[in-house]
Formats: structure tokens, sequence, C-alpha cells
């Protein structure tokens, strides 16, 4: 059951004993995680039916990417009924029934929820593409008249995160052109239009529904992208994401965002239980620069988390890493938020695999993996990836992992391009790969049809063969697994206190080893990770707590990661 929590007279949460505030939080891609029924997509059943492995695992919960109404045509982040289950994943009585099991076992549920758009097959959607211009049904979306002397052109120069234009054309009942709409992703999801009452109204009353069926919290989906700059001015031409503030994109990071926020905030504070450890918890998928301007979004009075997206992005090079951790912290720490490290979801390239090439100074690979492109040493990416996730679980804060890391997963470099789903590949032309390869179903047995993902062979995306040889069972009890190696990480991380630990760097190291220790009640916990191309040695006397590989004769090889006691 859920445990106990301290709280002040008046019944509010000590904001520093919340529960979120160093939970470790696990992903689950409900099309790839478990399939109950054999139709080679995974369903809540399936789910459910699995939640042992995370109690197990030691994760705090699980966070269940959409699984509500949807044509998914973007994987269900084109919700077309924000209140129901997908046929394709099961029905509310088993969401229901999963929320009950995690809960038995321990585990909270965050759900996600898309409010910067809908499905186009959305009832409002609809409605609107029959209503005429100007009419309340079209103001709940970004209808707009076009450029040009007969409208032929789109009404700025927005481009959508999936390739091409970011508008579409509607066509009048008479069969001419119509209005543009806005989508900043696919052209079947629609952007809302944020300043509309209705449109906040019905996305609060779609917080309560899923509260009110006892889930723990949300991931917001584009938190950053719910409210546009007014009169939608074109963007700057020649931005660039990696280096420049992303408030310089009239689409994301207005300020108006933070007021929603707060509101919702209101909203979720409402439900928390008085005398029992059940806040319930809002967090940001918001690609924002720079930290500082992130940062707002975990005001007080604003959000719980916030994935710290700049640590996944940085390379495997122990400056830029230093640096990266040291903004992160900082950022936090001024509003009084924990961080929110993550390294792998289903939007970018396994960490398995985006750490075996090598490393460039300001940039990490996060884009798709085709057949023809350069191939990751998997061996060298394993190694390195093993040695991050220690050193992002020794960090004080949070913590989200994505499903499969645990047995090291590699992204499936090698899919064919007939079974490509991501409408990123249909949209740039096919010629990015997209983000199919980071979500295909995981290997639960190996001996099985579709490695025990399902009851038959069927599986919505092939699975590699080398998934076999990585399945559950294949790892479990195997000392020195992948598997084996993240159960411990959690159990020492939670024993030692980490996660809400004090960070403080030691300076004697060698420039390319990360070297600190994080004080807790629990007492010095030091980390060492050597990113150099030789062994460092281990200080004399140490209590080794966990190593994400071999420690010969006492030193710590290169690309590895180990905690210890110190003398």
């Amino acid at each position: 059951m859920l445990g106990t929590q301290a709280r002040d007279q008046s019944g509010t949460t000590r904001d520093d004993q919340a529960w979120w505030r160093d939970a470790v939080i696990y992903q689950v891609y409900p099309r790839s995680w478990a399939d109950a029924d054999g139709d080679g997509i995974g369903d809540l059943p399936g789910i459910t039916s699995r939640l042992e492995h995370l109690a197990a695992l030691g994760v705090d919960a699980v966070w269940l990417s959409p699984f509500y109404t949807s044509p998914q045509h973007d994987a269900g982040y084109d919700v077309a009924d924000f209140r129901d289950v997908d046929p394709i994943f099961g029905d509310l009585e088993d969401a229901d029934a999963l929320v009950a099991r995690a809960h038995e076992l321990g585990l909270r549920v965050v759900v996600d929820v898309v409010p910067n758009h809908t499905s186009d097959e959305h009832a409002w959607f609809r409605e609107a593409l029959e209503a005429s211009p100007g009419s309340a049904a079209r103001a709940r979306y970004l209808f707009r008249e076009g450029r040009g002397d007969g409208g032929e052109l789109p009404p700025n120069n927005w481009q959508s995160m999936f390739g091409g234009p970011a508008w579409s054309r509607t066509t009048d009942p008479d069969g001419t052109p119509g209005q543009w709409y806005l989508h900043l992703f696919d052209s079947t999801q629609p952007d809302l239009d944020w300043t509309n009452p209705e449109v906040r109204e019905e996305l609060e009353s779609v917080l309560r529904f899923w509260l009110d069926r006892d889930v723990d919290g949300f991931r917001i989906d584009v938190a950053h992208g719910l409210v546009k700059a007014d009169g939608l001015p074109d963007g700057p031409e020649d931005f660039d994401s990696a280096t420049q503030a992303t408030a310089l994109q009239p689409m994301f990071d207005q300020a108006g965002v933070h007021e929603i926020y707060r509101s919702w905030r209101r909203l979720v504070d409402e439900y928390a239980v008085p005398g029992a450890d059940r806040d319930r918890i809002l967090c940001a998928e918001a690609w924002v620069l720079p930290l500082e301007s992130l940062a707002k979004y975990v005001r007080p009075d604003e959000l719980h988390q916030s994935f710290n997206f700049s640590f996944l992005m940085t390379p495997w090079i122990a400056g830029e890493l230093r640096a990266s951790i040291d903004e992160g912290l900082t950022s936090v720490a001024a509003v009084g938020a924990p961080q929110t490290w993550v390294l792998s979801n289903h939007d970018v390239v396994r960490h398995a695999s985006r750490l075996g090439y090598p490393p460039q100074p300001g940039r990490n690979r996060t884009e798709g993996i085709g057949p023809a492109d350069a191939q990751p040493d998997a061996a060298l990416g394993l190694r390195r990836a093993r040695a991050a996730t220690a050193l992002m679980l020794a960090l004080p804060g949070s913590a989200y992992l994505y499903q499969g890391e645990e047995l090291g997963l590699p992204e499936a470099t090698t899919l064919p391009d007939d079974v490509r789903q991501d409408p990123t590949w249909e949209r740039s032309n096919h010629t990015t790969p997209g983000r199919d390869g980071c979500r295909v179903p995981v290997p639960w047995e190996a001996d099985r049809p579709s490695f025990g993902f399902g009851p038959t062979d069927a599986s919505w995306l092939p699975q590699p063969d080398v998934y076999g040889l990585l399945a559950v069972d294949r790892q479990t009890g195997v000392e020195g697994s992948t598997l084996e190696l993240y159960r411990t990480l959690l159990r020492v991380r939670r024993e030692r206190g980490l996660g809400r630990g004090e960070l403080t760097w030691a300076d004697v190291a060698p420039a390319d080893v990360l070297a600190f220790e994080v004080s807790s009640e629990a007492g010095a916990t030091a980390v060492l990770t050597n990113l150099g191309a030789e062994p460092v040695p281990i200080p004399p006397g140490a209590r080794v707590l966990a190593a994400s590989g071999p420690l010969p004769s006492s030193t710590l090889p290169t690309d590895t990661t180990v905690w210890f006691v110190p003398a």
C-alpha cells in the first residue's frame, strides 16, 4: 500500500518531504509493454499483468503514455476522446483495474494528458469543419484566413515539428478552398486555442475525470506550446533551438502558459489526501531553453516536475556533463524545486545506442537511426549507458526511466521502411527515420513467441533478434546483468537517500573523471564516473555500494561509474 507522510498542522504536505521530490518513475509505452490478447499491440490488461516487474525493480511510480480513444495517427497523441480508453488497449474497467493493482503494489500511476491539440476525429474538430468561419465551434481551434490574393498561402511561416508547414487548408461545403488551421505536429492534430475559456474548462474537466478515477498525476505533453504569441506572427527564419531562447519562437514558451499551470496546480492540490502521502503531481514535457526559463514551470504554485532535456542532450564528455548537472541543479534551486533527470523516452534514440557513437562537443544524437546510417557500437553504447544511468540515479532530485532501458535494450536501427509508423517518416519525405526504433515491443521471455510480449508471434513492430538475448528471464538473478544493476542502483539510491541529498564536487579528480559526494541522512556517498581513456584508482578503504561494470584491481575502468562509502 502507499505509505504515509508527515504534514504540518494545516494538513499541507511539507514540500521537502513530498514523494515526488526524489521519485523514480518508469515510463510505459502501452503499445509496446505487454499484449494480453495476442493482436500484436500492447494493452492495459497486459500492463497490469506485468506490474510486479516494476515493483521488483524498485521504482516509485509508472507513467503511461496515451491509451485514450484515438485513430492512432501519432500513436495515441492524437486524442479523439479524452475520457475513454481506445478499444485496442481495453476499456475504462481495465484502466481502473490497472490503477487499483498498481496501488496494491505500492506504485503510483501517472497518465499522459495532451492539451495542445486533439485528433481531427475529435467531436469538437468535426463540428468546427462543418461550421462557418467566426463560429463558436471554430473558436476552439486556431483557424485563420490565408495570405496572398486568394488566401492561397499559409497564415504564417510556422513549420510542423514533424516536417512541412504547420498549416493545412480546409475545403468549404461548395468545394472551394476555405480557412487554414494550425497543427504544430501532424495535420491530423489540430491545435486548440487556449485563449478560449471553453478550452480551459474542458481540459480541467478532463483532469478531474481521471483524478476521480484515482490516478496520481499527469505528464503534460508539449507543456510549453499551449499559448501562442498574439497575432500569430512569423517566426525567426534562422532560429537555432540548441542555443537560442525557446521563447523567441512565437509558438513556444510564451508567458501566458504559466497562468494555466497555476490553475492546474490549484486543481490537483484539491485531491491531495490529508494525512497520507497522496499528493497528485504535474510533470511538464517542455523543451525549453535557457534552464532558467524552464525552472519557471516548477515554481511553488505551478508544476511539480519538468524533464531536464538539456541533460539528456549532453554528450558523453566530462566537462559538458558537469556543466549540465551544475546548471540543472542551480536553476531549480532558485525556485525551491527538485531537478527531474531523464536519459531516454519514446521520442529519442535509446541511450544504449545514442552513446555508442563518438561524442561530439555540443550535441548528442537523438534523432532516429535507419539502416543506411552509420551504426552505433553496441558494446560501447551499453557500457556507457550503464555508467550514465548510474551517474543519473546518484543525482539529487527525481528521475524517469524508459521501458526496456533496465534490460539494456538498444535502438532498433534496421527496421524496414515499410513497417515505419511514425508520421515523421512520411512528413519528412522519407528523410528522417523517426521514432519507431525506440518503441519496439519489450522482450520478456526469450523462448516464447514475440519474446513473451504476447501469446502469439504478432508484434506491431518487428523485434530485433538481440532482444531475445536481453529478455527479462535471461537477466533475472544473473549477476552483472543490466536488470540486476538497475535493481541494485534503485535499492541503494533509496537506502542512501541520494534523491534528497546535497551534491558537492570533488575537484581533485582528473579532468575526464566526474567525482562528487552526495550527503544525506545516511551519510556521504561518493560517486566516480570515468570518461577518460585510462583506468583510475578507487580510493583506499572505499566500501563499494554499486558499480556499472567490473572493477579490476580496485580501479575504475573507462566508461564506468562506481558508488562507494569513503573511508
